[in-house]
């Protein structure tokens, strides 16, 4: 009996010194459950830049993560990272059990929208309005991608437009010079398919980067508004024009202008083919150009190996501008409504996004959605062209997939992987796409 009132006493001292401690150390809670916890507030964080796939993002985000813990230690930052397809195929769970991550990433337009109609972000306006060095900081237009109704529920990291990456050795060595037109990079991809060697790499199992090619040439055969004019109801998946640019796409194919296997590739397994010089050209975003500038990962003898060149222009087609872009906003941050730390989340987001801008310039060489004074920077010639485009684009046009809803951009997505694969036709390519958003246009 004593030697259990003994103990009694003793859990009741400790108790009590751990209370008296958390009274000291922190005033945001207090009590037994806070003095047999950590007193530090865990904000849950989910992100797509893996170490291995985007080491430049990835040591970014950590290098930030660990400056803003120094700064805010009662923080704990707890992150989990998957790739791009993992990530949207756990987010659609959580979101479905009401789990979201305290923060997470997004996509803007139609990719964002159920989630805010789901009732499962908050409002992100507060941040940039309480914050001077936000106000002005986003590249004009790029925010309102994020916005529904009115509110803004996410806040974009960068913005992404997309080109065609070619080596210039390869290029070199069967005497080919740059296509302008689309007659013309037929002939670029038959004169290496001529001669053994891959014209293309795309990763088609996912279908989103395959999407690439046939965005583009729905853009240079029907014009620059035609994708968005459907998704807002003003044209028809099954217009001629679209129509014809899976017909082209399957021609391409015919042409053996992509890497074999390109079904059962990934977007990373693709990316190799050309990191590796294994294939002549790399349609894709702006999120790859730090392999080919800034990565200390990637030696500089293959760096000087790459150029780029817009899409070419399609003859006779309504998109005669080759300044006219496929691309948009990339990912931003989104703060989960239900978050138990919503006002620390919602600091660390703004916090984030501002020292992304610059870092994301000098340290992975990525296009940031916030403006970024690069005068006083020494950046590679290739970047330097690259905003030199940005600044004189007529158009871009946001990724269809993005502007799609969830289900339309999936279908999106296996109809591509299928198109290439030749087991549906263009007719039933453009079709079924048409009437799913029929069904959604009632």
């Amino acid at each position: 009996m004593f030697a259990r009132k003994m103990t009694l006493t003793l859990i009741s001292l400790i108790l009590l010194a751990s209370l008296l401690l958390a009274g000291c150390s922190s005033s945001s809670s207090s009590g037994i459950e806070h003095a047999l916890s950590t007193d530090k507030t865990v904000i849950k964080f989910m992100h797509i830049w893996p170490e291995g796939g985007s080491n430049a993002q990835f040591s970014i985000v950590k290098n930030i993560i660990s400056d803003y813990e120094k700064q805010h230690p009662n923080v704990k930052i707890e992150t989990e990272i998957l790739d791009s397809d993992q990530y949207r195929d756990k987010l659609k769970v959580l979101a479905a059990a009401n789990e979201l991550p305290d923060i997470g990433m997004t996509w803007s337009d139609g990719f964002i929208k159920p989630y805010v109609k789901g009732g499962l972000l908050e409002p992100l306006d507060d941040v940039v309005t309480n914050d001077p060095a936000l106000a002005h900081a986003f590249i004009p237009g790029v925010k309102k991608s994020y916005a529904v109704n009115g509110k803004t529920y996410g806040l974009p990291l960068e913005l992404n437009t997309s080109y065609v990456f070619y080596n210039k050795e390869i290029f070199k060595k069967y005497n080919l010079d740059v296509p302008k037109t689309f007659e013309e990079y037929k002939t670029v991809v038959k004169t290496l398919a001529k001669n053994g060697e891959t014209p293309a790499t795309v990763g088609v199992k996912d279908g989103w980067p395959a999407s690439f090619w046939f965005m583009y040439l729905a853009d240079r055969i029907g014009g620059p508004t035609i994708l968005t004019d459907v998704i807002n109801g003003k044209a028809k998946m099954d217009d001629p024009a679209i129509l014809k640019a899976a017909q082209e796409v399957q021609n391409l194919v015919d042409l053996g202008g992509f890497v074999k296997g390109a079904s059962t590739l990934s977007y990373d397994d693709a990316a190799a083919y050309f990191m590796y010089e294994k294939a002549a050209m790399f349609l894709t975003g702006l999120w790859q150009l730090p392999a080919f500038t800034t990565s200390p990962d990637v030696p500089q003898e293959f760096k000087d190996k790459v150029g780029y060149f817009k899409f070419p222009l399609y003859e006779g087609g309504k998109g005669t501008d080759i300044n006219s872009y496929v691309g948009g906003p990339g990912v931003g941050l989104f703060v989960a409504k239900d978050s138990k730390v919503k006002k620390e989340a919602k600091d660390f987001v703004g916090f984030l996004v501002k020292e992304w801008g610059q870092k994301s310039v000098t340290e992975a060489g990525v296009i940031p959605a916030t403006k970024v004074d690069t005068s006083k920077l020494k950046l590679s010639p290739m970047y330097m062209d690259i905003l030199k485009d940005i600044n004189e684009a007529s158009n871009v046009t946001t990724y269809f997939d993005t502007q799609s809803s969830p289900a339309v951009s999936e279908l999106h997505h296996e109809l591509l992987t299928a198109l290439f694969g030749k087991q549906v036709t263009p007719g039933d390519f453009v079709k079924q796409q048409a009437d799913a958003l029929a069904e959604e246009q009632r």
